[in-house]
């Protein structure tokens, strides 16, 4: 009698087959062609608000309207006032006080909102004649802006170091490289780690908030709120001192540079350094859209610091986006793999 007499009906031939048993751990994961692979919706959608350029119709529009609103109201504050005073005076001067009052703040902002932006633009300045003196290798314009980097950061006492030794040193180069490559290692090195440090907390915040918010629109929200404040940290850090207006200013610039550059992109290179290639399709969908907007957000914190910095990257290399990636990104990674 043969085997199969004895054995009943062969279904699979294993006769021959080497291939060793494998176990649960090494069975391949269970494609799942319905989840979509995570875009940094948020990140995107806060790059295409901050770098949309209105028409010059509806800046008129809104112009328009901002003055016909400004008159009406002032108007009806005017005759709100004056009659008041004619029927209760007392009561119609302290109501003229508080209007005074209100108008005296409104101005103060308005002459800090212009100060502000008169500060980012000398910093503007000085990035383009450092620009324009490596270019052309001028030592006299090199100094120059040496001179005004050492009066930008005059009262801080955080460069005060660095001061004390461009000072001592600067006689000693020659040549209009090496003169503006002392200053921005002299001066610029302890702003770019406190830059630094607030790219990577900005991302850790977006990327959390995303993970952990399953609320529509919040994540756009507290994306554009956490870029907004670490745009306007890292212009303060390296002397923007940016108001409102600024920040809004400076935001539109960093987005626009992205988008036009293509930097405001997702791929799975962008998070290899935390997570390893492929791994990223298998995350949740909620834990990785919130690696993809941190990782993006490190992506405008760096280009924020080449836009607000006073000297171009020369002497000191620019921040690796991967490596702010790695040190913000990691811990919420292997938190999640403990959990």
């Amino acid at each position: 009698m043969s085997n199969s007499d004895r054995n009943g009906p062969v279904l699979i031939d294993l006769d021959g087959d080497d291939t060793p048993v494998q176990g649960p751990g090494d069975v391949p994961p269970v494609p799942e062609p319905d989840m979509p692979a995570p875009t940094g919706a948020a990140m995107t959608t806060v790059a295409a608000l901050a770098s949309r350029r209105s028409s010059r119709l509806a800046r008129w529009f809104w112009a328009l309207l901002g003055s016909i609103v400004s008159a009406l109201v002032s108007i009806a504050a005017w005759r709100f006032v004056t009659d008041l005073v004619a029927s209760v005076p007392l009561l119609g001067y302290a109501v003229t006080a508080l209007l005074v009052a209100f108008a005296l703040v409104v101005v103060a902002i308005v002459v800090k909102e212009l100060s502000a932006l008169s500060r980012l633009s000398r910093v503007d300045a000085l990035h383009r004649a450092a620009d324009a003196a490596l270019a052309g290798e001028d030592l006299k314009a090199a100094r120059a802006v040496t001179d005004r980097l050492t009066a930008l950061y005059a009262g801080r006492d955080d460069t005060r170091w660095g001061r004390d030794r461009l000072k001592a040193r600067q006689d000693e180069i020659f040549d209009a490289s090496g003169l503006i490559g002392m200053a921005e290692q002299e001066l610029l090195a302890p702003l770019d780690a406190a830059a630094r440090r607030e790219v990577e907390a900005a991302a850790r915040q977006v990327a959390t908030v995303t993970a952990l918010v399953p609320l529509a629109l919040a994540d756009v929200a507290a994306a554009l709120s956490s870029n907004i404040r670490m745009i306007r940290r890292i212009a303060e850090i390296y002397g923007g001192r940016s108001g409102t207006l600024g920040s809004w200013r400076l935001t539109r610039a960093v987005m626009s540079h992205l988008v036009a550059t293509g930097a405001v992109a997702v791929g799975d290179d962008m998070l290899e350094p935390i997570l390893g290639g492929g791994l990223l399709g298998k995350l949740s969908r909620r834990f990785g859209e919130g690696l993809v907007n941190g990782a993006l957000t490190a992506r405008v914190g760096v280009a924020a610091m080449e836009v607000c910095r006073p000297l171009p990257f020369r002497q000191k290399a620019r921040p690796s986006v991967r490596e702010i990636i790695r040190t913000s990104l990691t811990g919420l990674v292997r938190s999640s793999d403990k959990g």
